[in-house]
């Protein structure tokens, strides 16, 4: 392992270009559910279908992108990584129809890919038990930058210097960071390669890789998937009427979206610091504890008819526990792939996140449809509980043992 272990500027480096690179991608969720015919669209299930494009081509394409890493060194990877995202960004301007978009879409979706797994991948090269942690929450937090940016300057340069414009300055920006990665991301290859490779057999037999697993999946499930995609649909079922600020009606998606970017805003700082409390004497386990507890609590309350004011803070409240949530389910997934199996392990967990966040919206809708937006949260926190026992069970037989061996000495 030639990257030194208190070294983090891989890890900043690999985090803020995969931030401007998602700088398109973030745009297009603003811009084309208002501009759908620009963009040669027919109707509005077409947008919906290129949303969620690059989500379901992350399923099938994870474990050929981590056979990929096996063979070529972490910079090689983001390097594909970036021309595939300038390439999808800078077509968001030029092409016109639904299926030329789609296949851009694709691109993008095998992007993402190659960057977080290559992201997980220089994390764990970078670290030890008693950073990994912080570089998990710093990494998280920096690449979320790429959301605040994306959302409101895309949004707002593109109704002031056209579409086409903000694409082409976006793809020029992902270009201009090539010399950042040739320059600061080691072309190392994993060490999965250079030692004997375990087999899948293995990895399906241990269990705290399979909970991390399960952990990953729920956790996306639960911010990527249900809160992301119905939170403007949760905050128009208690607002009765529009809010007005400076004279100016806000609505549900106009709140959405603040709330969002405040959430985003505090990620970099915030993150790193919870990942560095999971470090030292708190643990990772605990943490992931309060976070699934928290989460539960929240989704239980927020169907039920509150006051406005009571709504925002348990909103606020449950922000704070996604970042806590999404930082320990990382934290716990970069801690058992820091062996010879990094490369699959982590492969295999950003598989079960994609299908997590790709759920999410899916199952979300059908259950709204059916029965309505409470028994949606409701039912969600029915899968909370069972994770949230397990892990209580971990903890308090890690607990007991750890006694026990101290009792002996």
């Amino acid at each position: 392992m030639s990257e030194t272990l208190s070294s983090k500027k891989p890890i900043v480096v690999i985090a803020l270009v995969t931030a401007v690179c998602m700088l398109g991608n973030e745009m297009l969720f603003i811009v084309l559910p208002l501009y759908w015919k620009f963009f040669g669209l027919e109707s509005l299930w077409q947008v919906g279908i290129l949303l969620s494009a690059n989500r379901l081509i992350r399923i099938p394409i994870n474990s050929s992108v981590g056979w990929c890493y096996k063979r070529i060194g972490k910079r090689s990877g983001i390097l594909i990584a970036v021309m595939l995202a300038v390439i999808s960004t800078f077509s968001y301007g030029v092409l016109k129809g639904f299926w030329p978009l789609l296949l851009t879409r694709f691109f993008w979706g095998i992007a993402w890919s190659f960057f977080r797994l290559g992201g997980y991948l220089t994390v764990i090269s970078c670290s030890n038990s008693r950073t990994r942690g912080q570089n998990v929450g710093l990494y998280n937090g920096l690449w979320g930058l790429g959301t605040l940016f994306g959302m409101l300057f895309g949004g707002l340069s593109a109704d002031l210097i056209g579409i086409r414009t903000i694409t082409t300055l976006f793809s020029i920006a992902g270009i201009c960071s090539i010399p950042f990665i040739l320059g600061f991301i080691p072309n190392t290859k994993s060490v999965e390669v250079q030692q004997e490779k375990k087999k899948d057999s293995l990895i399906w037999r241990n269990r705290r890789i399979l909970s991390s697993f399960a952990t990953g999946l729920i956790s996306a499930f639960i911010v990527y998937g249900v809160f992301a995609s119905t939170l403007s649909k949760l905050m128009d079922f208690h607002m009765e009427k529009k809010w007005l600020v400076f004279g100016l009606a806000i609505g549900a998606s106009s709140i959405t979206g603040i709330i969002q970017a405040i959430r985003t805003s505090w990620e970099p700082f915030l993150a790193p610091y919870l990942g560095r409390c999971s470090d030292s004497r708190w643990g990772r386990i605990p943490l992931l504890i309060i976070a699934l507890f928290s989460a539960a609590c929240c989704f239980t309350i927020f169907p039920l008819k509150i006051s406005m004011s009571i709504f925002i803070f348990i909103l606020f409240l449950f922000q704070l526990t996604t970042t806590l949530l999404i930082t320990m389910s990382d934290s716990i997934a970069t801690d058992v792939a820091s062996g010879k199996s990094q490369v699959t392990v982590i492969a295999y967990y950003t598989l079960f996140v994609d299908v997590g966040s790709a759920l999410g919206p899916l199952l979300g809708y059908v259950i709204i449809d059916a029965y309505g937006i409470k028994w949606l949260f409701w039912l969600t926190v029915i899968i909370i509980v069972p994770l949230l026992s397990y892990w209580i069970y971990v903890w308090k037989k890690e607990g007991n043992s750890a006694a026990l061996m101290q009792s002996t000495k």
